[in-house]
C-alpha cells in the first residue's frame, strides 16, 4: 500500500454529517472485526476481508493472503495463547478515515495489543500503526489490503 496523495483523499466532498455517519459506521466495522478476532472466530473474522485480501504484519514471515489464510492463521493464534495461558486483546484508537475518489477507503488508526497473562495483570504488549484499505463489497466494508507496522521495529 502507497502512501496517498492530496488528488485521491476527498474528505471534504462529503457533507459533515455524512462524514459522520461514515466514521460511525467504520468505527463499528473495526469494533466488530476486532471483537471476532480476539474471540478466535475465525472464518467469520475471514469474512470481514474480501476473498483476495492481503494482511501484512511483522510477527508474521510474510503477508497472508485470502481468507483461507487468514482464518489459518486466528486458528494458529489460538493455539499458541491456549499453549502459554496469555491472552491478546487488541484496541484500535485514533482513527482517521480517508474516503478516496473510487468509492474505498484509506484508514490509518493506532492499535495497542494487551497482553494478559491468566492470573496476571494485564500490560501493553505491542504499540502499532494499522494501515487498511477498505472497499464496499456485498453492501459491507470489507478489507482490501492491510499493513501492519509496529514501533519497537521502526
Amino acid at each position: 500500500m502507497t502512501a496517498m496523495t492530496a488528488a485521491e483523499a476527498v474528505p471534504h466532498s462529503l457533507p459533515e454529517r455524512e462524514f459522520g455517519l461514515l466514521y460511525a459506521e467504520v468505527q463499528q466495522f473495526y469494533a466488530h472485526q476486532m471483537q471476532l478476532f480476539d474471540s478466535f472466530a475465525a472464518e467469520p473474522w475471514a469474512g470481514t476481508f474480501t476473498e483476495n485480501a492481503v494482511f501484512d504484519v511483522p510477527t508474521l514471515p510474510a503477508p497472508v493472503r485470502g481468507r483461507a489464510e487468514l482464518a489459518a492463521n486466528v486458528r494458529r493464534n489460538q493455539e499458541m495463547q491456549a499453549k502459554s495461558g496469555e491472552q491478546l486483546r487488541h484496541w484500535l484508537g485514533m482513527l482517521d478515515v480517508q474516503p478516496r475518489s473510487n468509492g474505498t477507503l484509506r484508514t490509518r488508526c493506532y492499535a495497542l495489543v494487551y497482553m494478559t497473562p491468566r492470573g496476571g495483570e494485564s500490560r501493553v504488549h505491542r504499540v502499532c500503526v494499522m494501515e487498511d484499505e477498505l472497499v464496499l463489497s456485498r453492501g459491507r466494508w470489507r478489507t482490501s489490503h492491510r499493513l501492519v507496522t509496529r514501533d519497537d521495529l521502526a
